[in-house]
């Protein structure tokens, strides 16, 4: 029998799932429930000790079904943060989006009680997903309640902070973060979901005039988990869940860019950035790409998205450890809700840096 790869393997399952972008989220989000965690390597306890000079930052993906289910969840991943803020040296946490399941009142407040925890200790940097506008979460248009749960004046006094969309002062749909650690700086830029054409113009502008720091994109929707790109151009339909396939397009006249279009038009066109962060694909919610930009600097791109795991997510954070050679990042899964690490290939792993 002829083996196939992971990509050929998920190709061929999705290509049986011809339905529509909620449809597909309905069934992919059970379709494990025999054994959610086959494709794992669990070990129990808690990550590897960090390495001397090395600093951390928590990726914080899709937690949806937390703000609408399982808020104690959501409580203990923004504890175990604090917690161990020190002895792994956390720089930042950022959170990929789908902060909420329907975009509701009790669940933005679910959101709020746990990423305030993290305040005045450990900076983060959040973006909206589809589930975070419109009525229930629907993307219909770019409404939201973001900002009333987390207002732009609740960070615009961070040393951090660097400033939100020109053209929406009081928005932070779309911002960006300036951190330094361990000697090293850093610009995150946080893009709404399927961002617009002027919103990548602003984009351009702030990575333009922060050469100087290793940039790092932080989007709801960029990498599918095939290990590509989005790219509506190419593929349509064939990959589900595009930005370009939610109501929000045909209400804003297709203004809205997806992972393609974000690497041709913003991120390979600067030597600073390192690497591109998403959440929101569901099948394993995993998938890591490594593009050269034209001036042969290596970007990382990285899908990460635990919300079909058993209890909305289990729990699970990525983290990255920034190690003092300066050209390591070591990846690892670890779940504080089951205090186990995922060893897999696909949950612990080394990028190399330019």
């Amino acid at each position: 029998m002829t083996q196939l790869s992971r990509r050929e393997l998920l190709m061929k399952s999705s290509a049986l799932l011809a339905l529509s972008p909620v449809a597909l989220e309905l069934l992919s989000s059970g379709a494990s429930a025999a054994d959610p965690y086959a494709d794992g390597v669990l070990v129990d306890g808690e990550p590897a000790a960090m390495q001397p000079g090395s600093f951390s930052i928590v990726v914080l993906p899709d937690t949806q079904n937390y703000s609408e289910k399982h808020p104690d969840i959501f409580l203990s991943q923004t504890k175990w943060i604090i917690d161990n803020q020190q002895s792994r040296n956390i720089a930042c946490v950022l959170h990929l989006g789908d902060i909420t399941n329907h975009n509701t009142v009790p669940e933005w407040e679910n959101a709020v009680a746990a990423m305030s925890v993290l305040d005045g200790k450990v900076p983060y940097f959040m973006v909206p997903g589809n589930h975070d506008y419109s009525e229930n979460g629907g993307c219909k248009d770019r409404t939201t309640r973001l900002n009333d749960y987390f207002p732009v004046k609740q960070f615009r006094d961070l040393a951090t902070f660097g400033g939100v969309y020109d053209k929406e002062p009081d928005r932070l749909e779309n911002s960006f973060h300036l951190f330094t650690a361990e000697g090293r700086k850093f610009l995150v830029l946080a893009l709404e979901f399927g961002p617009r054409r002027d919103v990548v113009r602003w984009a351009n502008e702030v990575v333009s005039q922060h050469k100087d720091r290793e940039a790092i994109l932080i989007t709801h929707a960029y990498m599918y988990f095939d290990d590509s790109r989005y790219d509506w151009k190419k593929s349509g339909k064939e990959q589900s869940w595009n930005p370009h396939a939610y109501p929000v397009a045909k209400a804003t006249e297709d203004d809205v860019r997806d992972g393609e279009e974000l690497w041709t038009n913003l991120v390979s066109r600067h030597e600073n950035f390192i690497m591109t962060l998403n959440g929101h694909v569901l099948q394993d919610g995993l998938g890591r790409l490594t593009s050269a930009t034209p001036g042969g600097r290596n970007v990382h791109q990285m899908l990460v998205n635990f919300q079909m795991r058993p209890a909305g997510g289990d729990g699970w954070l990525r983290l990255l450890e920034f190690r003092a050679d300066g050209h390591t990042v070591q990846v690892s899964d670890f779940s504080p809700t089951r205090k186990q690490c995922n060893r897999s290939k696909q949950n612990e792993f080394s990028l190399k840096l330019s």
